[in-house]
């Protein structure tokens, strides 16, 4: 997942414009190591059904149970059953990264459930990020003021940083704002809806980018979730105003959901060096800017789930499904010798990662 943008044109206006983007331009395709990446990972390409199904259902199952837990419970049970909730509720709404990148004939159905168990009871439908992520695998649009995914954040002014953590665990009033109230309000008036459908309906963080009106299919569809999210989201806040959800379960509900999307702001801010300024890179330059955390760390696990902690391998290879990204990254390392461009994407862990870029904005 990625965070709805918000809208604070200093954030974007903070970069101190040095100039980077020569350096992206220079660093030309590595055809041996590419080659080596395709050829090797043919065979992985094919989802596995019974991953997808058992991981979600049992993702959501333990999600929604703990946050019951939670609900009902005092003290330390409720504060550790909040935050095993937020953890595999996280780990389920990840999965809206492979429902934009699988082949929906080879997992019938998935969509569907997804939005049912995750996208609809979150408020974070798949048509928010369906024909937005898309976009920054795009190969000329990667790093540039059309990618809705990305900024130039290593060259922004420090206090960027905790702005972009902060304002994600805004995120879940947000999103209550724009399906209870701005989606219908959307439906009588074309420029409140032309105004929804550019700014308020992609998980991005490059607040810049406008999004264009769906057609075909993915307009039904869009509809069909949109609709959905405004009825649970108007239940919700009518339950809480006549009373019968009490204040307080719809705090803990708030604060999960917050954390949710704090935790996958945080990966976000990893996910990428975020070195670009707007240049067209090459595939090798778009790999060397993003970020694998292999094993031996474990923590990935938990704040980099369903294949994150690939996503540089995921860069180079989008067809890879989650579940075979360990194994593309281990027949690719023992092909590679130690001095490939390949090894340069590895990472040990979350911290010095956060310490690189955060030492990168204290020089501007």
């Amino acid at each position: 997942m990625a965070d709805l943008t918000f809208h604070l044109g200093g954030l974007a206006r903070a970069a101190n414009h040095r100039t980077i983007g020569g350096r992206a331009r220079a660093i030309a395709d590595d055809k041996a190591m590419l080659r080596v990446a395709a050829d090797l990972t043919r065979d992985l390409n094919v989802p596995n059904r019974s991953f997808y199904w058992c991981d979600l259902a049992g993702s959501a199952a333990l999600g929604y149970l703990a946050l019951g837990v939670a609900v009902v419970s005092r003290d330390a049970v409720a504060l550790l059953a909040g935050v095993i909730a937020m953890l595999v509720l996280y780990r389920a709404g990840s999965f809206i990264h492979e429902v934009t990148h699988i082949k929906h004939s080879q997992l019938p159905g998935f969509r569907r459930a997804w939005n049912l168990l995750i996208g609809v009871p979150l408020l974070v439908p798949s048509f928010l990020y369906e024909g937005v992520h898309n976009l920054h695998h795009a190969k000329t649009r990667y790093g540039t003021s059309e990618d809705p995914e990305y900024l130039p954040l290593a060259s922004m002014k420090p206090w960027t940083l905790p702005l972009f953590l902060v304002t994600s665990a805004l995120a879940p009033i947000a999103l209550l704002i724009r399906f209870a109230l701005l989606a219908p309000l959307s439906l009588v008036s074309r420029s409140l809806r032309d105004a929804v459908v550019g700014r308020l309906s992609g998980l991005q963080i490059n607040p810049h980018f406008r999004r264009r009106p769906p057609e075909g299919e993915l307009k039904r569809r869009w509809l069909v979730q949109e609709a959905a999210c405004s009825v649970w989201a108007i239940t919700i806040l009518g339950l809480v105003v006549s009373g019968t959800l009490p204040l307080r379960e719809f705090g803990i509900f708030l604060a999960i959901a917050a954390g949710v999307m704090f935790l996958n702001q945080v990966r976000t801010l990893v996910a990428h060096l975020w070195e670009n300024e707007g240049e067209q890179m090459s595939v090798t330059a778009q790999y060397l800017d993003s970020v694998n955390v292999p094993p031996p760390a474990t923590l990935p696990v938990l704040w980099a789930p369903v294949g994150l902690r690939y996503h540089a391998l995921h860069h180079l290879l989008p067809g890879v499904p989650y579940h075979n990204l360990g194994e593309a990254h281990r027949r690719i390392s023992a092909a590679l010798d130690g001095d490939s461009t390949f090894h340069e994407t590895n990472h040990r862990a979350l911290l010095p990662l956060v310490r690189r870029l955060a030492s990168s904005t204290l020089r501007r």
